[in-house]
């Protein structure tokens, strides 16, 4: 296992977010370390890039750019 940093949330965000995703996470832990790494796959940042230029290409068809 690599190395392991702590973080700091505030209480209620975590209950939020612990009573929302019970049952498919065991814990906050487990939650934002998944969190996380989907935010860092490199399929994300293409699959978003690839979004922006099809939003972009609709609003200029659109005459809006």
């Amino acid at each position: 296992m690599s190395e392991v940093r702590e973080i700091r949330l505030s209480a209620d965000l975590c209950t939020a977010a612990e009573a929302r995703f019970t049952g498919r996470f065991n814990n906050i832990e487990e939650l934002l370390t998944f969190l996380l790494r989907e935010l860092t796959r490199d399929e994300i940042v293409k699959l978003d890039e690839s979004e922006r230029q099809i939003i972009e290409e609709r609003l200029k068809d659109l005459g809006y750019l």
